[in-house]
């Protein structure tokens, strides 16, 4: 690789700029722009992720104080706060949600083979949505209390490398079982979700879309036992049944037989209710699925965690839109560098290291792997990982 190149070059290399390009003349991204592109835009907003810039002055001071390395960074114009805030909140944040998406593609198919703890020929899919609080007088648009804003990331994980396959982005009142109606199934995939996602209409629409799904019962749920199958209570397992739910209004929007499995886990002794349309898989699989459901979980506080979505550069709400999915970009951009370049690292490591080096003018491999040992974990308790 060319020793002459800055790191921060380097990563860029593996994004598919042509397909980039494609996308700005979808949108006439830079229609009448002369200077600072949508290219520009998102070179430097990927800068501010992978090197924890707060906010749009520090981005500026820290690409002024090295003008001579901007053009070897791809970035073509001088960087001015200003002109980075009017293009957040004027260019079209489906832009940079299209290339994301191009870029989940990519890092999804190289991660395709990936075991998650099952072996399993399906795709397994965890749903689940966090909530990033906002200021609402800041953020009028934001709605969710009263007195308080904040946005919604409906996610949709593929648990083969933990790659977010969908998001969706609402204001804090949007409820969490609405992200099934945009949601397009993938027939023969499993989804796993808690129990705010038991809606029997939205559920028959997954059975009639022929996919599977593992949500976790409420307990008020009204029923009838058809069928019981024989199960091993060693394992925790007490129950796998076949039922019909008999509500007024549950047996008319959820008319076929599901699977009721219940679970006592022998840590905790924490109770479990699972239902399921899937008749085939062991009932202690179905259960497993649900314990994968937790890899969602860590994917949220892990990107609050080291990537920049809750301080955001702009307030409207193009420019939170822009910045989340350039944000996702960055995610999914180095879980494709670490898979390319076969790093043992985790992804931890691997923002620590680039976000001191992007202006180093060494081979990429080679600063990924001379040092990684003098970069110690993090020692609090809550500190999570992804990728071992």
């Amino acid at each position: 690789m060319n020793t002459g190149r800055t790191v921060f070059a380097q990563i860029m290399d593996y994004l598919p700029l042509r397909r980039f390009d494609t996308i700005v003349q979808r949108y006439n991204g830079d229609y009448k722009v002369s200077r600072f592109s949508c290219l520009d835009q998102f070179l430097c907003m990927a800068f501010a992720q992978l090197t924890y810039r707060e906010s749009l002055r520090d981005i500026e001071a820290c690409l002024r104080a090295v003008p001579n390395k901007l053009y070897h960074m791809g970035i073509r114009s001088t960087v001015s706060r200003s002109t980075l805030a009017d293009a957040n909140e004027a260019r079209d944040w489906r832009i940079f949600a299209d290339f994301a998406q191009i870029l989940i593609g990519t890092a999804r198919h190289l991660y395709r083979h990936e075991e998650f703890g099952l072996e399993l020929d399906e795709t397994v899919y965890a749903l689940d949505a966090t909530t990033i609080d906002l200021c609402l007088a800041l953020f009028p648009w934001a709605q969710f209390r009263r007195h308080k804003g904040a946005i919604k990331l409906h996610t949709l994980l593929d648990l083969r490398g933990n790659i977010p396959s969908f998001i969706h982005i609402t204001d804090g009142k949007v409820h969490d079982i609405k992200v099934l109606d945009v949601l397009i199934p993938e027939p023969g995939s499993i989804y796993v979700m808690d129990r705010g996602y038991v809606d029997f209409a939205r559920l028959y629409g997954l059975t009639q879309n022929m996919a599977f799904f593992v949500v976790r019962s409420k307990e008020n749920l009204q029923f009838r036992r058809i069928y019981s199958r024989p199960i091993d209570k060693s394992t925790g397992l007490q129950c796998d049944q076949t039922i019909l739910v008999t509500g007024p209004l549950t047996s008319q929007l959820y008319p076929e037989k599901l699977r009721r499995v219940r679970f006592v886990d022998a840590t905790s002794q924490n109770r479990f209710a699972f239902l399921s349309n899937n008749f085939l898989l062991p009932a202690l699989t179905i259960t497993q699925l649900y314990k994968c459901r937790w890899q969602v979980e860590l994917f949220f506080k892990w990107i609050k965690q080291h990537l920049r979505i809750k301080a955001f550069f702009g307030t409207t709400e193009n420019a939170v839109r822009t910045q989340v999915w350039i944000a996702i970009s960055v995610y999914v951009l180095v879980a494709i560098l670490k898979k390319q370049l076969k790093l043992d690292l985790s992804l931890y490591k691997i923002l620590q290291i680039l976000s001191v080096t992007p202006f180093e003018k060494t081979p990429i491999l080679q600063v990924l792997t001379e040092f990684p040992d003098m970069i110690p974990e993090p020692e609090v308790s809550n500190q999570l990982e992804l990728f071992d």
